[in-house]
């Protein structure tokens, strides 16, 4: 069985950073794209960041990039979400996405269908 845990959530200043983490099992070989979510409640889950396999790609969403990146440990089946210079705008719940068998293609990074498995999600919480 398909399983994601997300780790590295918490509560934070503004400007500050947190790490997130993303261990995935339960499947061989490497996920063919790994993506970030947030939500916040009353509002619709959007895209935060993906990675696909082989470093053939990584992409984010506007209000990420410059700010965040997305990396990931295929050995460990592990993908991570560094964010720095966070704001009160980044409070949410975040989620990690597994799209294992797929073949999506590259623009459609923050589409959620056709993610095989989701986590639990970790609160960021950012503080002015």
């Amino acid at each position: 069985q398909v399983q994601l845990v997300e780790s590295g959530g918490g509560s934070v200043q503004a400007g500050g950073s947190l790490r997130l983490s993303c261990a995935a099992s339960g499947y061989t070989g490497s996920a063919v794209c790994m993506g970030w979510f947030r939500q916040v409640p009353g509002k619709e889950r959007e895209g935060v960041a993906a990675i696909f396999s082989g470093g053939t790609g990584t992409y984010y969403a506007d209000f990420a990039k410059g700010r965040f990146t997305i990396s990931r440990d295929n050995a460990n089946n592990t993908v991570f979400l560094q964010m720095n210079a966070l704001s009160p705008e980044d409070t949410a719940m975040y989620y990690c996405a597994a799209d294992i068998y797929g073949s999506r293609r590259h623009s459609a990074w923050s589409v959620e269908d056709g993610y095989d498995a989701w986590g639990q999600g970790t609160q960021v919480t950012v503080s002015s």
